[in-house]
């Protein structure tokens, strides 16, 4: 759906068009080899989120370059594009290693004549100016699992061999329901298919709320993929969701578990430093006229609330590693 376009049809995530791995052993794809991709990502975008906090919690800063695109996308010949811009370090609103003003120049690049939508995140091949994926979820296992060579020392396990089943069957139930669920009830086109949307959004939050009252991480006893699945959404939750998408039955902040989790994860070292909440409404409230005609971006919820003590170390899981 267009940024401008007021909603007309259920909402329906296209799959991803480039999925190429970046392999540890370089078959069958991509090698890993530092210095050569540059991730573009947006902070506003959920889906860029849990990559960039792969990155940050890992310690791949110097391996991996990190590209930022503008808040808002910009209309370019009759649709909108993620372009980088003087905000978020773009000089002449180009990118400084690629050379490119809108991203989908590194989708011509890989295929020219593609015509199909521009997605964040996006791993770019430096030398050749190619998309090597915009798969954010494989970006993320990825990162757990193929680029370990390069991860700093003491970095967590994102991705234990022996809580993968139990991971992917907890990130299928919030995926369907909750992070992808928040954009089915904002951009539903009909009564009914909001609250059926909404019903199953708060049926998860509750769900994970009672798993959450009894230990301190979604899986195990630290952070793992899971984890970096879900707080994209609770973080954006109270700012964006809860307002913009109709998403207001409750806050993240009228649970009690979910809320100290939360605070938890954001005190959490390599956490904090990933979230731009000015960035973050300015992309949805100012960048989704459709369904925000007048643009006004929200002064709260109060961000330093935060800070607050929550309580979590008494779970007794141990803390992720500081980054």
């Amino acid at each position: 759906m267009r940024a401008d376009e007021i909603p007309t049809r259920e909402h329906t995530r296209a799959p991803q068009h480039f999925r190429a791995r970046v392999r540890a052993d370089g078959a069958e794809g991509w090698p890993v080899e530092p210095g050569r991709y540059r991730l573009v990502v947006n902070r506003g975008c959920p889906w860029s989120h849990r990559v960039v906090l792969a990155r940050q919690l890992l310690g791949l800063g110097g391996a991996v370059q990190l590209a930022e695109t503008d808040p808002v996308r910009e209309l370019i010949g009759g649709d909108h594009h993620w372009v980088f811009s003087e905000e978020t370090g773009s000089p002449g609103g180009v990118d400084p290693v690629l050379g490119i003003h809108a991203l989908r120049e590194a989708y011509l690049a890989t295929e020219p004549g593609y015509t199909g939508g521009v997605t964040v995140p996006a791993l770019v091949d430096i030398p050749s100016g190619q998309v090597v994926s915009n798969d954010f979820d494989q970006l993320l296992l990825d990162f757990a699992t193929q680029w370990r060579r390069e991860h700093r020392a003491g970095a967590p396990d994102l991705y234990p061999a022996h809580l993968r089943d139990e991971i992917e069957a907890l990130s299928e139930r919030m995926h369907a329901d909750l992070n992808d669920g928040v954009y089915r009830a904002g951009f539903a086109p009909s009564q009914q298919s909001y609250e059926q949307a909404v019903s199953r959004l708060f049926g998860c939050l509750d769900l994970l709320e009672e798993r959450l009252s009894t230990r301190r991480y979604l899986v195990g006893d630290t952070v793992t993929v899971a984890d970096l699945r879900l707080w994209p959404t609770l973080i954006r939750f109270d700012a964006v969701y809860h307002g913009l998408f109709k998403c207001n039955l409750r806050r993240v902040r009228d649970y009690p578990a979910l809320w100290g989790y939360t605070r938890d994860l954001y005190q959490t070292p390599g956490f904090a430093q990933t979230v731009g909440f000015a960035h973050i409404k300015r992309s949805y409230y100012y960048g989704m006229p459709g369904i925000n005609p007048t643009r006004i971006v929200p002064a709260g919820p109060d961000e330093t609330e935060l800070d607050s003590a929550h309580g979590r170390a008494d779970l007794g899981a141990r803390p992720a590693t500081p980054a």
